[in-house]
């Protein structure tokens, strides 16, 4: 089965709700994420200015030039 993203709003935080092609909502926590990482590229998006410049583009979720983006079935499963 090939999920898509259909839409991605930001709640607060870093939880943002997300709608897939079959009609599922998730709300999906990246706080817990953005705070264990070590990489700059992912720990940049600890600033919440820039965590809400997220990207929905062809049924993916991106931040930046791909410095952070997750598998969908994850994001659909509630978890990163």
């Amino acid at each position: 089965m090939v999920i898509t993203l259909q839409h991605a709003q930001y709640l607060d935080g870093y939880r943002l709700a997300f709608t897939f092609d079959d009609g599922t909502h998730r709300v999906v926590d990246f706080g817990p994420f953005l705070k264990k990482a070590r990489n700059p590229m992912t720990s940049q998006f600890l600033d919440e200015n820039k965590f809400r410049q997220f990207i929905l583009e062809d049924g993916d979720i991106r931040w930046g030039d791909y410095e952070m983006i997750f598998p969908i079935w994850d994001l659909y499963e509630g978890r990163i």
